[in-house]
């Protein structure tokens, strides 16, 4: 205990650690924050239209989901190298991962694209019984999906952006792909200045509307604030043997990671989705409330990858290591704050879903977040210590075994488990799939202790 104190002390004096962590994980928590609010936004607006409205987008979105975690595990693994190449100022690198990150993002947004605008019906079969939630998640999918290539480009500038430390542009681009999102939403859901009432369509509408903006604003940032990113096409692309090795070895675990331990989760929603409608609405409101103080751990770990990478990408592993141990610190202290956010103010955030969902509804969500909190110690050690920590240094191979084992051999047989063999209720279910968070956190903090993570990329391609 002595020890802790005397780390958080220390920790609380070292002002450039602080200010560091503050300039990057502030505009990134931000960031979230803000994409949280327009989740928000789109749930109480389309809840108004009812229990399957909330479903049926809900589910057409696990889509999405799966989707940007496949890019986001493009844009983590790129960010990892392309933090260390900043460290050891080697732009002309840093630009060559921009080109891959690009073209993985892309294909990727291409192959989701294709089956969600062709056949989004099917698509929507897999993980609902319901016709209703069909027809109207189909609806919302078959437009939405345009929005995919926007958002890899957008998703991998944004993770190089970091990497570099330029973090304010995208916190104000975001604010304005939000105020667009919401006010087609407004305009389009319910039919305002002379525009027809499209429902849950008019949503999908909007959200693509918001993407288009969001990408071009960053493209013209990138290129007009003249930032290490701004580069000619050829630049972007020539890649030698040894770069190749370097990357595919650092970011494909990553990549594999984010879309196999997304597909897990996804997996989730069908067990979810087999519970009825109510049920679904339940988890998706309890979702995107939660979502609100897990940005901060987001920003957090955003932080700990770029401020480790740029650390050890100079050679500098000894004050790496102790900044991991900062880290941690400060994640305890959010953790103990957010669970007694989600505790305190889940109520108030219930009741502006009212009237649009019943009163078992409501009850539901409230014991799904008190779960959530009761899990939040270790669920927020693992985001900081998965995506933050071990991914730094390139510790991606057992980031990868660490995530998907914990979410296909825990979380998914408890979800089927408690869902449809012994009809638990959904907080119950909920409960018992965060299970895989404990046994996370344990093979996570072993790892953390083997400090295998502490590891000069830039260099090893040098040599």
């Amino acid at each position: 205990m002595n020890r802790i104190l005397s780390d958080t002390k220390a920790m609380l004096r070292d002002i450039a650690f602080l200010k560091k962590v503050l300039t990057i994980a502030l505009p990134v928590a931000m960031q979230g924050m803000l994409n949280t609010v327009v989740n928000l936004v789109d749930n109480l607006m389309i809840g108004s239209l009812g229990s399957t409205a909330i479903a049926s987008v809900g589910l057409a979105n696990k889509v999405f989901f799966v989707f940007t975690l496949l890019v986001f595990g493009v844009a983590s693994g790129s960010g990892v190298l392309a933090a260390q190449y900043w460290g050891n100022q080697d732009v002309k690198n840093i630009r060559k991962v921009l080109g891959i990150g690009l073209i993985i993002s892309l294909t990727g947004a291409i192959l989701f694209l294709t089956p969600a605008r062709l056949k989004p019906e099917l698509m929507m079969r897999i993980f609902t019984t319901s016709q209703a939630s069909i027809q109207m998640g189909a609806a919302y999918l078959a437009v939405v999906a345009f929005s995919y290539p926007c958002t890899a480009i957008s998703n991998t500038y944004v993770a190089m952006l970091r990497a570099v430390n330029h973090v304010k542009a995208p916190v104000v681009i975001s604010c304005v792909a939000i105020m667009v999102n919401i006010v087609f939403n407004y305009i389009l859901i319910y039919g305002k200045l002379g525009a027809p009432a499209l429902g849950v369509a008019g949503a999908a509408i909007a959200t693509l509307i918001a993407r288009v903006v969001e990408m071009t604003l960053i493209i013209v940032v990138v290129y007009v604030g003249k930032t290490p990113l701004a580069c000619r096409l050829r630049e972007l692309f020539g890649y030698t043997r040894e770069f190749l090795r370097q990357f595919f070895r650092t970011a494909i675990p990553v990549i594999c990671n984010e879309f196999v331990w997304g597909l897990g989760i996804t997996i989730y929603s069908m067990a979810y989705g087999r519970m009825g409608d109510d049920a679904v609405a339940a988890i998706t409101i309890a979702t995107t409330i939660q979502d609100i103080v897990v940005v901060l751990f987001q920003g957090l770990s955003a932080a700990t990858a770029v401020i480790l990478g740029n650390e050890m990408g100079a050679g500098k592993l000894k004050q790496a290591e102790l900044y991991a141990k900062y880290i941690f610190i400060l994640q305890f202290m959010l953790t103990i704050f957010a669970a007694l956010v989600i505790v305190t103010l889940r109520w108030p955030f219930i009741s502006l879903y009212q009237p649009g969902i019943s009163d078992e509804v409501a009850m539901s969500v409230s014991r799904c977040l008190l779960m959530f909190a009761l899990f939040t110690p270790a669920k927020m050690f693992n985001f900081v210590n998965i995506v933050g920590v071990l991914r730094s240094g390139g510790d991606t191979m057992m980031c990868l075994f660490i995530d998907t084992s914990g979410v296909w051999f825990i979380g998914i047989p408890l979800a089927f488990i408690g869902g449809l063999v012994l009809k638990q209720p959904i907080h119950i279910v909920y409960g018992m799939v965060m299970l895989e968070e404990v046994y996370k956190a344990a093979i996570g903090f072993w790892r953390y202790r083997q400090k295998k993570w502490l590891r000069n990329l830039a260099v090893e391609l040098e040599v």
